[in-house]
């Protein structure tokens, strides 16, 4: 193993608040990168010193591990490790986000709340490489300086004059995909400003508030909802599907175009120092564990 982030998906595991908890004593970590070593006698097409991700099952919050073939992903070598490690969760959720659920063309508007994540970074940066517009959505006024200077072309605060808001900034274009990882108030304010028919996909729970659906954006709005869980979308789908979508993130990747912004890299021995540090509020980037 080379390097592995500290997910709040992570952290939420070690807390026993996440699904499929596994049998004590285990290892964290969902997202991860390394260097094959050796490879069995069966491996034809894999070689030692390929860097790969691995599979989120294992518990990538070690030195070294045993997996099968099929279950790692190659990655180019001229990609940083560092980012290599975060490329499964959050780029791969951000991909699936604007391609899994409504059929968008250059020019069109997207929603998104949580913005200054590492997912909605990633929507980012994806959708100005697809040629798509972002409303930028962020519950603090001082990210979105922040996000302008990283290139986000609309970023407004997440509060009762959302709506106006929004309308004010796309000239009242329609958005028909909105991407939720807050829940409670703050999706209720995204529904508000879809058009009609539009698509929500929920990806998070950041307010650890249920979904408000009012009758009316159901019945007078046909809005339709749906909601995305990476790992169980990575675990069905076949080697191609997967491929398909970590091949153009790669490319960008390499480019320079998709990059998670990192806060703090910790050695593995002070893996309770990352923890403590990644459990903050109000962080700036990721935290990742150096391993290799």
């Amino acid at each position: 193993m080379l390097a592995a982030p500290v997910n709040p998906a992570d952290l939420n595991a070690i807390e026993g608040k996440y699904p499929g908890r596994p049998e004590i004593p285990a290892t964290p970590g969902m997202e991860g990168v390394g260097t094959i070593e050796n490879i069995g006698s069966d491996v034809a097409d894999l070689k030692p010193g390929t860097l790969v991700l691995l599979p989120h099952h294992i518990g990538t919050w070690r030195e070294a591990a045993v997996v099968k073939a099929a279950e790692v992903v190659p990655v180019p070598t001229c990609i940083d490790p560092i980012q290599a490690a975060m490329l499964k969760i959050n780029p791969l959720t951000a991909w699936r986000l604007l391609h899994g659920y409504v059929q968008l063309s250059r020019g069109d508007w997207v929603i998104q709340n949580a913005a200054n994540s590492g997912a909605g970074r990633a929507v980012m940066q994806i959708a100005k490489e697809l040629g798509y517009k972002v409303v930028n959505v962020v519950r603090r006024p001082e990210l979105i300086d922040e996000l302008r200077t990283e290139g986000a072309e609309v970023v407004l605060l997440d509060d009762d004059n959302l709506r106006g808001a929004v309308k004010t900034a796309t000239g009242g274009a329609p958005i028909r995909l909105g991407l939720n990882a807050v829940g409670g108030d703050s999706a209720l304010r995204l529904m508000n400003a879809l058009a009609p028919e539009a698509t929500m996909v929920t990806y998070g729970a950041m307010s650890l508030q249920p979904l408000k659906i009012p009758n009316g954006l159901l019945i007078f709005k046909d809005l339709r909802f749906r909601g995305i869980w990476i790992n169980k979308w990575y675990d069905r789908a076949t080697r191609e599907e997967r491929m398909e979508a970590f091949n153009p993130l790669f490319d960008m990747a390499k480019r320079g175009h998709l990059k998670s912004k990192v806060e703090k890299v910790y050695p593995l021995s002070d893996v309770l120092a990352a923890v403590a540090h990644a459990s903050q509020p109000k962080r700036s980037g990721k935290i990742v564990l150096r391993i290799g």
